[in-house]
């Protein structure tokens, strides 16, 4: 196996058959620290950033980091050092923001599900702006705002109704689809939004979904957004900036979306065309940052031959990789240590009691109990969704920086589940 064939290279690749992420080898971080195990390399980070940051040289533009993808605070801090700012759906994830040195003013509040006290929280810290999700939110929002005596800045998420082609779960821009204001009413929405007196219109949002891995749902909703923008401010309300969201894919088995600098290539030419290549422009890309610059380290515990299937039983588990039991995601799953044996096919399994707990089906493994595994992919959407089911504690993570390992998260016990529990 060649570096070149890890989502992650050239941070992540094989030297004397042995695997390192940047200067440090994994089995010694496994034996160190302990599986479960996540480990996300700071150079892979920044130089996914680095391809949004050249697109968008010598423009009005501004990467707001997705933090959901992962909210660890030492990922948050590798960005707010690199001048990103943060898109947030939670007042947790403020906090989060703000405790990794980043700054409200930097902070984008989206989500279709805000409540009073989160408003609240986000205009005492003075965020940049809301994008508003409903014509609900618009009416709530603007009471909050009068109540504290402040104006609220808003844009709102239009759903433009295009098919991002991805996994159902992950496709948020189509009519049925829980999230924007719909494409038809977004004028009505606008002319209500600059109507209140809580509120000041600042903006317009899109966000059609997530591992999109062409250009072409990018285009055509940008073609959307614009013409909504030309019709609003027709009806005499400026639109100061543009936020295209996030989404981009990334190689996760082979798949193949555009890098991140010729997407944005093609879609400031189209901006420019159109007229508003110098507007303020934010986009909020998340997985397309983290994914690739994460791996969880994991150890076979037992090898289960069957009549239908072998199952290879490993340390981790649904509760700290669940996106296969979820969307039926694939991670590449690999060994630490390359070796010319035999391989055999099995079903990668965790331990928790559910059959819904596998993490990687038919694979062709040499693997002896003992031996620890690599599942790649691992850094967006694992340790922000993993939960304690089972009983089962979040494992540690691990920041490389070069030849330096920085433990981020202490592995969790079971005393720190229980702490805010109580007998009766």
């Amino acid at each position: 196996m060649n570096a070149s064939d890890l989502p992650g290279a050239p941070f992540l690749a094989y030297r004397d058959q042995q695997l390192f992420i940047e200067q440090l080898r994994l089995q010694d971080l496994a034996q160190q620290h302990g599986t479960p195990l996540f480990v996300y390399s700071k150079a892979a980070m920044l130089h996914a950033l680095s391809a949004y940051q050249r697109a968008f040289a010598g423009r009005q533009a501004k990467v707001h980091y997705a933090m959901k993808a992962n909210s660890s605070l030492g990922v948050l801090q590798v960005f707010a050092q690199a001048g990103c700012g943060f898109d947030i759906v939670s007042a947790g994830e403020l906090a989060r923001v703000l405790a990794a040195g980043g700054q409200a003013k930097d902070v984008i509040f989206s989500g279709v599900g805000k409540t009073r006290q989160e408003m609240q929280l986000a205009l005492q810290a003075g965020i940049a702006c809301f994008n508003v999700e409903s014509e609900a939110e618009l009416d709530v929002l603007s009471d909050v705002a009068l109540s504290m005596g402040q104006v609220a800045p808003v844009s709102i998420r239009v759903n433009p109704n295009v098919d991002p082609k991805t996994h159902p779960y992950i496709s948020t821009g189509l009519k049925g689809n829980k999230f924007g204001i719909a494409h038809e009413r977004t004028l009505q929405a606008y002319r209500h939004a600059a109507s209140l007196p809580g509120l000041k219109v600042t903006g317009i949002d899109c966000h059609i979904g997530s591992q999109i891995t062409t250009t072409e749902p990018y285009m055509d909703a940008l073609d959307k957004v614009l013409d909504l923008v030309e019709q609003i401010e027709r009806a005499g309300i400026p639109v100061d900036h543009l936020d295209f969201g996030g989404g981009l894919g990334i190689n996760y088995n082979g798949d193949t979306p555009p890098p991140a600098d010729a997407l944005w290539a093609s879609l400031l030419a189209r901006l420019d065309a159109r007229g508003f290549g110098q507007r303020q422009l934010m986009i909020e890309p998340g997985r397309s940052l983290v994914g690739n610059a994460g791996v969880c380290l994991t150890q076979v515990q037992f090898l289960k031959p069957g009549e239908q299937k072998n199952f290879c039983i490993i340390d981790a588990a649904m509760n700290d990789l669940p996106r296969p039991a979820m969307y039926e995601a694939y991670h590449q799953i690999v060994p630490l240590t390359l070796s010319n044996a035999a391989t055999q096919v099995y079903d990668v399994v965790g331990p928790v009691c559910e059959s819904g707990d596998w993490i990687g089906r038919d694979r062709a493994l040499n693997a002896q109990a003992g031996d620890t595994l690599a599942v790649l992919s691992a850094g967006a959407y694992c340790m922000s969704m993993a939960s304690n089911y089972n009983t089962r504690g979040r494992p540690a993570e691990v920041l490389i920086d070069g030849d330096k390992a920085h433990v981020i998260r202490a592995r969790e016990t079971v005393a720190d589940q229980i702490r805010g529990e109580s007998l009766v």
